[in-house]
């Protein structure tokens, strides 16, 4: 403990084991408790040394009152390791001028507290680590303080100094101190924190069915021209399934079923044959040479390609042969295939990464080696939660020293404390239980927490469906549930993507489960989306004006940032993100305010409430709104009426375009 104690720092994870994680362009909320005894007063200051080993400060400002905290705001603007101490010091300068303040009106010990102020100043005045015209400053202040032959008024003048105010503002007159143990951030690259992601499978983009029924499969070269539309939507990483040689043994077939023809393709987290394992490539889609095609043509396209990384293995797998002991042999000598109960995956074996620790590390740190060499830069990882924490936290913090453009996102439909363990350990991105919050009240608890409780160590990536999830709400919303999610999803996370036929409102299932009939994990599934456009049955320019939003509003690009305010319906969700004018680039703030009907079958009218304090505008004052899908503009206030019928526009994008004179 300090002589000013400093406690409860933040950012920084609950046990303090592993360092907080944000990206390039951030902006970090840092906070501390400090006190001390008695009634003087107190300052903060944030002690911030950049990955150059640049310090620099920043003054902290109190929090909510009788909370004693301390808090500020930073744009963390450079990749690496940066880390940070508080400094709380007796504030001398502050205490006086309080004093006097009330003191000097009152008549009470008037000179000597001009002659308190004017030893402050004096010494003030000859500390070199201050600029010489601040020195010049306080000097001439001291010696006006310090002037008995002129009036009380004349000399309180110091008080109210504008230039002296903001002197001792940057450079408080400080006494007794005391400096916090410092804190690591770890800061990413940008897309690991912001991006727009599109899944698509490329065996299916290009496939052709022949005239006897059988399919030719779609491969790299035909799969590339689909990344001229997947880039015009708006979106910048576009995810593949696993790329890989599917095993034949247990190979399912359509929907699941355990019986696959000749020409069934498989599920492509199916993975290993005789043509080979994580290190290949299915003939089908092509060679190497095809995938460094595929790789350039997104890049012409400023797309980048996240590969899935699916550390399981088909029975016809080469490591079943090689390695049996990295998978587990029943009492009946047959090996485990994977379960989720009620689904059975017979056609994938899970490895035990308890039977041969070292072998399984470094053949899985081969392998992710040898993608990174080809030039992928991110890896969806398959059910990470069903694998050891310990070998996560080894792997991608092995990778982030050697290749620290590399990130990891977590496809960790879990528990809660297993979901933010992969985030603690180092998982830059994690699927969230999105796609399952669907009702006012739930989205306000999981955007809330999203924003405010787990944002140190919980980088969310809202995806609105995947090939194995097709929410109810999906399969009976319409077309309205659609433009409800990825609005939602748009916004409320630096982070969203889709998976390929979303934009054409797909939603049957298949019967008695949560995914697509016909699901493409297990049969080919060429779409015409073209056609679809041009017939008005694509979702896709509404797609396209999203992340048109989000590339124009920087507040879009935040986390931390959300708020959620009040509406007088049961199905009227209301939140805002501001971004304030220091952290913009633009030079001025920008404020957003999404308001949606999250029930897609109906009209709903109510009045919202909002505290316009959190988006930048005065308490009381009126404001000018553009809807930035209708372009509409409205003036608004604290309280207003809206009206939004889900078969039209379900959601508002509002632009607070400032106050109204």
């Amino acid at each position: 403990m300090g002589r000013i104690p400093i406690l409860d720092l933040s950012p920084q994870l609950p046990d303090n084991l592993w360092p907080v994680t944000a990206f390039t362009g951030e902006v970090v909320p840092f906070g501390a408790t400090a006190f001390r005894e008695g009634h003087d007063l107190i300052g903060a200051m944030l002690l911030l040394t950049s990955p150059d080993g640049t310090l620099t400060r920043h003054p902290m400002s109190p929090g909510a009152p009788g909370t004693d905290r301390w808090e500020t705001e930073v744009l963390l603007g450079s990749q690496g390791r940066w880390e940070y101490r508080v400094r709380a010091y007796a504030d001398e300068w502050a205490t006086w001028h309080h004093n006097a303040s009330v003191k000097i009106p009152a008549g009470i010990d008037v000179e000597l507290m001009f002659l308190i102020g004017a030893e402050l100043l004096t010494a003030a005045g000859t500390d070199k680590g201050r600029p010489v015209a601040e020195r010049r400053l306080f000097t001439a202040a001291a010696k006006t303080l310090g002037d008995v032959t002129a009036s009380v008024d004349a000399r309180f003048t110091v008080l109210s100094d504008p230039k002296l105010l903001a002197a001792v503002a940057v450079r408080p007159i400080t006494g007794l101190e005391s400096v916090s143990e410092p804190r690591t951030i770890l800061v990413e690259r940008l897309r690991a924190g912001v991006g727009s992601w599109y899944e698509f499978f490329p065996r299916s983009e290009g496939a052709v069915r022949r005239e006897d029924g059988s399919w030719q499969s779609g491969t790299f070269r035909t799969a590339a021209k689909r990344l001229p539309a997947v880039a015009a939507m708006g979106f910048d990483v576009v995810y593949l399934p696993p790329i890989h040689p599917i095993g034949r043994a247990f190979r399912k077939g359509p929907n699941n079923t355990l019986g696959a023809g000749p020409d069934d393709p498989g599920s492509p987290w199916a993975i290993g044959s005789a043509e080979g394992g994580h290190d290949a490539i299915h003939p089908d889609l092509g060679t190497l040479a095809d995938f460094a095609f595929f790789l350039d043509a997104a890049k012409d396209r400023g797309v980048e390609i996240a590969i899935d990384l699916a550390l399981q293995a088909s029975p016809d797998h080469p490591w079943v042969t090689e390695h049996p002991e990295w998978f587990t042999t029943l009492p009946d000598g047959s090996i485990a295939y994977a379960e989720n109960p009620p689904k059975k995956y017979q056609d994938i074996y899970p490895i035990n990464f308890d039977n041969d620790p070292a072998g399984i590390r470094a053949e899985v740190l081969r392998i992710v080696r040898h993608w990174i060499n080809v030039g992928v830069k991110i890896f969806r990882v398959d059910n990470p939660h069903t694998k050891p924490l310990d070998f996560w936290e080894w792997l991608i913090s092995t990778i982030a020293d050697e290749a620290p453009d590399v990130f990891f996102l977590a496809e960790a439909f879990t528990r809660p404390a297993l979901l933010q363990g992969l985030g603690k350990v180092g998982f830059q991105q994690s699927y969230t239980y999105f796609t399952w919050r669907n009702t006012k009240e739930e989205l306000e608890e999981f955007f809330d927490g999203l924003a405010h409780e787990t944002a140190d160590f919980v980088r969310p990536n809202l995806f609105v469906n995947t090939p194995d999830i097709l929410s109810e709400y999906l399969q009976f919303g319409g077309p309205a549930a659609f433009k409800i999610r990825a609005a939602l999803a748009a916004t409320a996370a630096p982070t969203w993507g889709l998976y390929s036929g979303f934009e054409l409102y797909e939603s049957v299932a298949r019967p008695g489960a949560e995914e697509n009939i016909d699901n493409e994990k297990y049969e080919y599934r060429p779409r015409d989306f073209a056609a679809a456009e041009a017939h008005g049955a694509s979702l896709a320019p509404y797609l396209t004006v999203l992340n048109r939003i989000r590339a124009e509003h920087p507040a879009l690009g935040q986390l931390r940032n959300l708020d959620i305010h009040s509406s007088e319906d049961e199905a009227i969700l209301v939140y805002s993100k501001f971004l304030d004018a220091p952290f913009t680039g633009t030079g001025a703030p920008d404020a957003l305010l999404v308001v949606a009907n999250v029930d897609p079958h109906s009209v709903r009218q109510t009045v919202v409430h909002l505290d316009v304090t959190r988006f930048g505008i005065p308490e009381g004052g009126s404001f000018e709104v553009e809807d930035l899908i209708t372009g509409a503009t409205w003036t608004w206030a604290a309280d207003n009426f809206v009206r939004l019928d889900a078969f039209t526009e379900p959601v508002h994008i509002l632009h607070v375009k400032g106050p109204v004179s």
